[in-house]
């Protein structure tokens, strides 16, 4: 009987000695997890201090933003930047993928002005035969580009770049007939 006395005993955890306003605490051990991250956690930092702050390795933030903000600029930038003539926007206007991407632009940034059908709103239509600032690709990605405040179209130039206007372009052409040979 005296074997299973001992077993039945619960170990009770130490009192500390001080009281406070009639509480004391128990003087227990942090749990070994808590103690693993809290540490884990110091020896992060440290070295975490040393690789960005001391020695340089690590980019910083700015850094990183204009790395980044190169990689989009020539993102933006690349595609048919040096289209010469209307004969390839007219091209570009009956292949599915550019027209596709057109009209994702399109549906992002001149939809409010020229509405979903293209047929004009506080902008001009853009399917019918009568353009204000000439009907040529050439002119059309040209108006795109640099705008014409006096008619209320903001330069989009900046914004969108290259690829992206001559993507727009080729969605709005898509939904003409390409001009017969001399007219």
């Amino acid at each position: 009987m005296a074997n299973d006395t001992k077993h039945n005993e619960v170990k009770e955890d130490a009192v500390r000695e001080h009281s406070y306003d009639g509480i004391q605490e128990y003087d227990k051990k942090l749990p070994n997890w808590w103690l693993f991250t809290l540490y884990a956690s110091i020896i992060f930092s440290f070295v975490y201090w040393i690789y960005y702050e001391q020695s340089g390795v690590g980019k910083t933030d700015e850094e990183n933003l204009a790395i980044e903000l190169a990689r989009i600029e020539e993102a933006r930038n690349t595609g048919p930047s040096q289209l010469t003539g209307d004969a390839e926007l007219w091209e570009m206007s009956r292949d599915a993928t550019v027209v596709s991407a057109g009209q994702t632009s399109f549906t992002t940034y001149c939809v409010s002005c020229h509405g979903v059908d293209l047929k004009g709103g506080i902008g001009q239509s853009l399917v019918d035969d009568v353009w204000i600032m000439g009907g040529n690709p050439t002119d059309l990605m040209k108006i795109v580009r640099e705008g014409s405040l006096e008619k209320g179209m903001p330069p989009w130039g900046s914004v969108l770049g290259d690829k992206k206007i001559s993507e727009v372009v080729a969605f709005v052409l898509s939904h003409h007939e390409i001009p017969a040979e001399g007219s």
